[in-house]
């Protein structure tokens, strides 16, 4: 582990100059991307990023499966790992909440819960909320499952993020946070070049928007590695913290014990 990863706070949008500064930047990107944000996320991935979203609902199978489990997915974007865990949750009924603080990610997740009102009643529906990640309007011991996929590597502070989702887990709660890694040998030299060579352009081409897709393949490069994220997670108060990786390493589920 390099003295810098050790020194990385959190995300840092480029022209961000504190951690205000750097959520801002991180909102106003997402707000700018959000009409067009699973459709890239589809593209982008060849689509496994539907599988990386199933399979760690499944992991929390057994917390899913207890009505009285409250769940708050976290920087839940449009909602696609909330989703995720409520159709696993199947006929129990756990509180599900999604969680983000850009207003017009939330937005996109509503409409998209429109339609699963049709489909499934109102019973299925994942409840919003607009809220800041290291600043959670949830009482202390809330919630048995805290998730997040692909948006914990955008906090501003990553420890100040890890103390608060230790916060609102009851004693016995569960976190998993699932995001890019850097995979290693020839899976890992392909995939860099195409995360920094080809995904920004084509990000670019298909949103309009530069900025975003070119911060993605920075924000994963800055993101601590797994061994530094454990004990990242070990300093804030969880206990077996272990690193399962998805695909190769491209992406992987961090998950820990309150």
């Amino acid at each position: 582990m390099s003295e810098t990863r050790k020194l990385v706070v959190g995300a840092a949008p480029e022209g961000a100059r504190d951690p205000g500064a750097a959520a801002r930047a991180v909102r106003d990107m997402f707000t700018s991307i959000a009409p067009r944000y699973d459709l890239l996320n589809h593209v982008l991935s060849f689509n496994v990023d539907r599988l990386w979203w199933r399979r760690t609902a499944r992991s929390f199978a057994q917390i899913l499966a207890r009505p009285d489990s409250g769940v708050l997915d976290l920087c839940c974007g449009t909602g696609d790992m909330t989703f995720a865990l409520r159709k696993q949750a199947g006929n129990c009924s756990p509180q599900i909440l999604g969680a983000d603080f850009s207003h017009a990610m939330l937005q996109r997740a509503r409409l998209k819960s429109l339609d699963k009102v049709s489909e499934n009643g109102n019973s299925s529906i994942p409840q919003w909320i607009e809220a800041d990640a290291l600043c959670l309007p949830f009482p202390d011991q809330h919630f048995a499952l805290v998730t997040s996929a692909f948006g914990f590597r955008n906090l501003a502070d990553y420890d100040a993020g890890l103390r608060e989702i230790v916060r609102v887990l009851r004693p016995g709660g569960e976190c998993g946070i699932l995001d890019f890694s850097e995979p290693k040998g020839v899976i890992g030299h392909l995939y860099r070049f195409y995360f920094k060579q080809v995904l920004p352009r084509v990000g670019t081409l298909l949103s309009g928007v530069r900025g975003p897709y070119a911060y993605l393949p920075n924000s994963v490069e800055r993101f601590p590695e797994p061994q530094e994220m454990l004990a990242r997670m070990r300093r804030a108060g969880f206990r077996e913290a272990t690193w399962t990786p998805y695909t190769f390493g491209i992406a992987g589920l961090y998950r820990g014990r309150k």
